[in-house]
């Protein structure tokens, strides 16, 4: 298991992570970044960016949820819709998707990036986590949102070696009965 990660991103070094030269529309946009924290399977990025003010295109390879600590920046879609985002502002990029970026102040950022993955290998994902929870006891619900359901006091929390034991059972039981 990977460690807790407790940051001030408003206080953290960011290294040069220049833009894409053709994607600069105009100015001399400077971004910064570094990596806070990656998922066990690497599908997921906490980053903190920043960028100097400047216009360029933004090209989304990955699901990117963002909330903008400081600056300010006005984004347009591709349909030419634009949406001025400051401090405590959240927004969502799905991978794919095109904007360009004015960044008016300078901007910094908490940026969650996840890797999409294809709907049959989500599925397999959700029934694995489902088998997971059957076999620790953990309530479903408490891995889709990644917190209890029910007062910690009030449930009751298997060793490691209970753990593995229930989930042996259950393979057993799901291996015997395709």
């Amino acid at each position: 298991m990977s460690p807790l990660v407790f940051k001030v991103p408003e206080n953290l070094h960011l290294d040069l992570d220049p833009i894409r030269p053709n994607w600069i529309v105009d100015g001399t946009p400077q971004a910064r970044s570094t990596c806070l924290a990656r998922s066990a399977d690497r599908t997921s990025a906490l980053v903190v960016w920043s960028c100097t003010p400047g216009r360029f295109n933004w090209h989304y390879l990955v699901d990117e949820t963002l909330y903008i600590l400081s600056g300010e920046v006005v984004i347009t879609e591709e349909n030419g819709q634009s949406r001025r985002l400051t401090a405590g502002d959240v927004a969502y990029f799905p991978a794919g998707s095109c904007c360009l970026w004015h960044v008016l102040r300078e901007v910094r950022k908490v940026a969650m990036c996840r890797h999409t993955m294809h709907p049959l290998l989500g599925f397999a994902l959700r029934a694995w986590n489902k088998v997971v929870a059957r076999a620790t006891g953990v309530a479903d619900a408490e891995i889709r949102t990644g917190g209890p359901t029910v007062p910690a006091v009030a449930r009751s929390e298997p060793s490691g070696a209970q753990a593995i034991a229930r989930m042996r059972g259950v393979i057993d039981k799901a291996a015997a009965h395709p």
